[in-house]
């Protein structure tokens, strides 16, 4: 009997045991902003066999290459920095009141668990919060910067300064990595190391298939994505890519609250996101998309006004223009700690990437008029 055209294909995993005990193991490193150098040590660990040589800039961006004497120079990039706090004032009695260090939700605090990056090591505290009872009879006050505070079980600001805690340390939340339902990877900072394992299983793959690319192929997990893009400005300078595939993450618009008609209709489980904005090429563009369906590979479809917000943006202004592309991953509940992908579109994305690189040629010339 012939396959009806509207019968699913059956999925085929491309994430391995050992390289899922890596992805937890690597979700569950704390890498806040400006502080991510150890889970970049870890990334670059576990991409080391895969790869001819690496190295870290000065600010952290780590950076695997293969076949590193082509001229021709492909990025494929993704973010390794998480959201976090700093302390910013610690009172008489010992209560701790914090800034964003990227775009902390505040709404989320209340009754979370922190760790306090110390010199003397890890110190645990909880946001504090007043009891529903407390609450009564008054007008509810919302969770907002001037009101959240951190306890870590001090009376003082001595007590405290005698843990090693001081202004400027950097806190995040200890939320740690799960799988749901066997359909879905939860945990905090999917965004974006989620992007980061991604490209380290391309390298995989590339490796594992006896794949040669007849191009410089750089592997980068830039830093600092969260507070402005700054550590893909800096690589890209560095390296001068000839073109860049960045990969992060997107809204699932699919969940209450989420209004489709400005955010777009967007669902997890439905494949990688291909981009529409000024900084996307629209060539390389063309070259993901038919990549993506000479390959089964399920895909959607994202427009930005102005920008696409990611380190596309960085790549494609830099070294005066640098055709461009960004492959999303869906994922529910953004810059909390139950951020979810669905475990397919993780395996599209590495999918999408790794074919796509085998589409570039030597030389690849993508601009419009030749």
């Amino acid at each position: 009997m012939a396959k009806k055209k509207d019968d699913k294909q059956k999925h085929v995993s491309v994430v391995t045991k050992k390289s899922l005990q890596f992805f937890e193991e690597y979700i569950n490193n704390p890498s806040p902003t400006g502080f991510e150098y150890p889970g970049q040590k870890l990334w670059l660990d576990y991409l080391k066999p895969y790869i001819d040589e690496s190295f870290i800039d000065n600010y952290g961006t780590a950076v695997g290459v293969i076949n590193p004497k082509a001229e021709y120079r492909v990025v494929i990039e993704a973010h390794a920095d998480e959201i976090s706090w700093f302390v910013n004032y610690i009172t008489a009695d010992g209560l701790i009141y914090v800034i964003r260090n990227g775009g902390s939700d505040h709404q989320i605090a209340p009754s979370k668990r922190v760790n306090i990056h110390t010199d003397k090591g890890m110190v645990k505290a909880v946001f504090g919060w007043p009891a529903i009872h407390t609450r009564s009879g008054e007008k509810e006050e919302a969770p907002a910067l001037k009101n959240i505070f951190l306890d870590c079980g001090c009376t003082s600001k001595e007590e405290v300064e005698k843990l090693g805690i001081h202004v400027g340390c950097v806190i995040t939340y200890e939320d740690e990595f799960m799988v749901l339902n066997d359909r879905y990877y939860v945990g905090r900072a999917l965004d974006n190391r989620a992007g980061g394992f991604m490209i380290a299983e391309v390298a995989r793959l590339l490796k594992e298939n006896k794949q040669k690319l007849p191009f410089a192929l750089y592997i980068v997990n830039s830093v600092q994505e969260e507070i402005g893009l700054r550590g893909a400005e800096m690589i890209a300078d560095r390296i001068k890519p000839h073109v860049a595939i960045v990969t992060d993450v997107t809204h699932d618009t699919s969940t209450p609250m989420i209004n489709k008609i400005t955010q777009g209709d967007l669902a997890c489980g439905k494949g990688p996101v291909v981009s529409y904005a000024p900084a996307v090429q629209t060539n390389l563009n063309k070259l993901l998309i038919e990549t993506a369906e000479k390959n089964d590979i399920p895909f959607q479809r994202q427009a930005s006004s102005r920008s696409t917000g990611t380190d596309t943006d960085a790549f494609a202004y830099s070294n005066g223009g640098v055709p461009s592309a960004l492959i999303s991953l869906p994922l529910r509940y953004m810059h909390t700690t139950v951020e979810m992908i669905h475990k397919e579109d993780v395996d599209n994305v590495i999918s999408l990437i790794y074919h796509s690189l085998l589409n570039i040629k030597k030389d690849h010339d993508f601009k419009y008029s030749k």
